[in-house]
């Protein structure tokens, strides 16, 4: 399948030099890429980190801050040079770019969500390359995203692209550490396979991520019927080379899941982090949920709800073991759906529509 709706996000490690300073040459090489990309009809949408490592390098600030203090002035001031070196950058190839800046908070809501998808659509519409980073002046750490890779994924899933790339300083997911020079990169990962043993749950040097949040990430965007490529932007052409396929490239394919997969249950599958409450269910309707044929919460397998919600609020769906099988848009608020406990010949508390199990 030929690539036409990619997203890329481009790590700090691959913007930053070691000293901390933005490495201007190589975010000139990948914005020749993107350029070369979008001119042969490749529609993009770019995540970038790099603000706060580019603030660090402009304020030189060596006395102790509050960590979220330090977070907020130093992406304040990095983030506006970061977009200006982009805006320089994309206007030599006679592209002309756009910034969007967001929160985890702005997925929260069904209405927030369209609201972006809508002001990004409207930009690629228009021949405007959006460029896409976490509004880190505002966010703060509950409310932040786990990395730029989770954002990334937010934005692949809500934007409906072929494929994510994801652009780090490592070549790809090893068999092995990555310092030994024995250890191999895994060139594809099927739905399922267990890479868990191979995974090293170390952070990035300038970014707050690390391979083990790209995986997980990975995994549930391929989910959605998104092929996602973890490579090293600090290669050459690397983005040429990946969308091309005219050779193998050395990186990590997380092989998309087949069959569609709508708007809304793409939005639920992210949308964890902001259920509102609990529905606890019996060990028939946990069978029922979970198995292959596609089926609606009925308040018959309700054993309990916790927690006070809205119609349309995102609830987590808990089995009788206090496992979390998975999130949903619930029908009621949860005073109704408690006086439905247990009932037959109810609608349902979720239809199988607005459910997402991981």
């Amino acid at each position: 399948m030929k690539l036409k709706k990619i997203a890329v996000k481009i790590g700090s490690n691959v913007l930053t030099k070691t000293d901390g300073t933005l490495d201007v040459d190589r975010m000139s090489a990948l914005v020749a890429q993107i350029a070369t990309l979008q001119n042969k009809g490749v529609e993009i949408v770019l995540i970038s980190s790099g603000a706060v490592a580019s603030g660090r390098s402009v304020l030189g600030i060596n006395k102790k801050m509050d960590v979220v203090d330090q977070r907020q002035l130093f992406s304040a001031v990095g983030q506006a040079k970061l977009i200006n070196h982009y805006y320089d950058l994309f206007r030599e190839h006679g592209i002309t770019v756009g910034q969007v800046l967001t929160t985890k908070e702005n997925f929260s809501s069904r209405r927030h969500y369209l609201n972006q998808r809508n002001c990004m659509k409207v930009m690629l519409k228009n021949n405007v390359l959006p460029i896409v980073n976490e509004n880190d002046t505002v966010s703060v750490s509950e409310l932040m995203f786990t990395d730029n890779d989770e954002l990334a994924g937010l934005i692949a899933s809500m934007m409906d692209m072929q494929a994510l790339i994801i652009l780090s300083n490592i070549d790809g997911i090893y068999n092995g550490s990555p310092s030994n020079p024995t250890s191999k990169v895994i060139l594809q990962i099927e739905k399922g396979q267990d890479i868990l043993d191979f995974i090293q749950n170390s952070k990035s040097t300038f970014g707050r991520g690390g391979m083990l949040t790209k995986t997980t990430i990975a995994r549930r965007i391929a989910d959605q019927g998104i092929d996602v490529f973890i490579a090293n932007g600090k290669r050459d052409n690397i983005l040429l080379q990946l969308v091309s396929k005219k050779e193998v490239v050395i990186c990590t394919h997380f092989v998309a899941s087949r069959g569609e997969v709508s708007s809304v249950k793409k939005w639920i599958a992210h949308s964890q982090g902001f259920a509102k409450g609990e529905i606890h269910i019996n060990e028939n309707a946990a069978k029922a949920l979970t198995g292959e044929k596609a089926v609606s919460l009925l308040p018959i397998g309700v054993t309990g709800i916790i927690g006070d919600f809205e119609k349309d609020d995102i609830v987590k769906i808990i089995d009788e073991k206090y496992m979390e099988l998975g999130v949903g848009k619930v029908q009621c608020d949860s005073n109704k759906a408690r006086e439905m406990i247990g009932k037959k010949n109810q609608k349902p508390l979720v239809h199988c529509d607005y459910l997402y199990f991981e």
